[in-house]
């Protein structure tokens, strides 16, 4: 598995698998447990997810040694702030059953979100979080959190896909040193992606799927990706991407993809604020 290095030294592997839209208990951990017997060492999960627990379950059942584990896992906007954001870390460990976290993010930029990255800070400080960073932060908000806080954001988890490149996004975050990674890598299947032109003649011409040909296109990029899926088979296919490497010509092919736009609500409409403020969970 190849691996990328955070700003603070740890090491996170390339490749993980998601479980965002899992929220079946049995499911979600039976799909975790097929992606750790597959090799995936990065397991990426959210309270908003609601399948903590699960993935807890999946983990133990696995028998892979903690230490092979890469786990991350996510504040939401109603527990923002310092003292709510350290009582949900405490819980999420508890759900997880775990006693350290590899990667933990701030899912979304609203609330009091420094408040939370003190708290953060703290418990990075105590060994609790071995990193600590954030998902879809537009790059002013980034920035203003670097600039006024200690530990600079080891990630930040965003949207990225052959539609939408955040190649300006990725010049800020390498200037920086914040690794950048990807969630919706296959656009969550929307653009047609899986039966794009361009992508279907790359993955005949490859012998892979049109999944493995954008996953390896992002980690040769040096963005991490976290694919989810349900299927056994899938899951195993999505890990199969390291026996090939995409020409230059093929990855300017897919550079031609780009819109430069998002493919979902932008986090800076009012609405969307609002709706993500009053979007609670039951934890």
């Amino acid at each position: 598995m190849e691996k990328v290095i955070l700003n603070n030294g740890v090491e996170m592997p390339i490749l993980g698998f998601g479980v965002w839209q899992i929220p079946d208990a049995q499911e979600c951990e039976q799909s975790v447990y097929d992606a750790l017997m597959a090799g995936y060492r990065l397991i990426d999960t959210a309270v908003a997810y609601e399948n903590e627990e699960a993935v807890g379950r999946a983990i133990k059942r696995s028998g892979v040694p903690r230490e092979d584990i890469f786990i991350t896992t996510k504040l939401w906007v109603q527990d923002a702030g310092y003292e709510s954001t350290k009582m949900a870390i405490a819980k999420s460990l508890d759900r997880l059953q775990l006693d350290y976290l590899d990667l933990y993010l701030i899912h979304q930029p609203f609330g009091d979100i420094y408040g939370s990255w003190r708290a953060m800070e703290e418990l990075y400080q105590e060994g609790k979080i071995r990193s600590i960073g954030v998902s879809n932060f537009q790059m002013d908000r980034l920035v203003d959190l670097i600039c006024h806080n200690k530990v600079v954001p080891a990630v930040n988890q965003i949207e990225t896909h052959p539609f939408y490149h955040q190649l300006e996004s990725e010049k800020i975050m390498k200037e920086y040193n914040v690794q950048m990674e990807s969630w919706g890598p296959l656009a969550q299947g929307k653009n047609n992606i899986f039966e794009n032109e361009v992508l279907v003649k790359l993955a005949k011409n490859y012998k892979k799927t049109v999944a493995q040909v954008v996953l390896r296109w992002l980690t040769q990029r040096g963005v991490v990706v976290i694919p989810k899926s349900v299927h056994k088979e899938r899951i195993k296919e999505n890990f199969n991407i390291f026996d090939f490497k995409l020409s230059n010509e093929d990855m300017n092919e897919i550079a031609t993809l780009d819109t430069n736009k998002s493919l979902f609500p932008s986090k800076t409409n009012p609405d969307v604020v609002k709706q993500f403020a009053n979007w609670k969970f039951d934890i």
